[in-house]
């Protein structure tokens, strides 16, 4: 564990017909419970401190909802992971370099710019409006405005930029 990460003990609860649940307690107290249903759908549920068995429903989302709000919980903290990351090993860094209009990979597989082969850095993300593609594959297509998040060494992230922008 790094400075500042706090474990979290997740319990996981097969609920017979219905799903899983997931819950932790929070630093209030209150157990926090996400029911994964077999439909797909989630429930987040919590359990306040002063009447565990008193269960208040908080929100229901669709398995796309769920992902939306994953992704707006989770895209700071990959940001924050790339630059822990690369402040534990000497030599690496994180980057951002933009996809331009006039890039002549506009439209094209990230695997045609053999960006990691021909620089050793690797793309781990693409940044598209307030999306956030993680571990993009080879052919995921890149669109003008991405921001792709490039980890590797100085030289390597800029022999991305030169790549990208032609």
């Amino acid at each position: 564990m790094t400075d500042g990460e706090i474990h979290m003990d997740v319990n996981e609860v097969l609920l017979p017909g219905v799903g899983l649940r997931y819950e932790f307690v929070n630093h209030e107290g209150d157990r926090i419970g996400v029911v994964a249903q077999r439909t797909g759908n989630f429930e987040l549920v919590v359990y306040p401190s002063d009447d565990p068995d008193e269960a208040q429903s908080v929100l229901r989302l669709t398995s796309q909802e769920a992902d939306t709000l994953a992704e707006i919980l989770g895209a700071p903290r990959i940001a924050e992971r790339f630059a822990d990351l690369t402040r534990e090993v000497p030599g690496l860094s994180a980057g951002q370099v933009e996809v331009r209009p006039d890039s002549p990979f506009v439209g094209r597989a990230l695997g045609d710019t053999r960006a990691r082969t021909r620089t050793g850095a690797s793309i781990v993300a693409v940044v598209r409006g307030d999306d956030v593609i993680a571990s993009p594959g080879p052919g995921q297509t890149l669109e003008a405005g991405d921001t792709l998040v490039v980890i590797g060494t100085h030289d390597g992230i800029a022999g991305v930029q030169r790549i990208i922008q032609g």
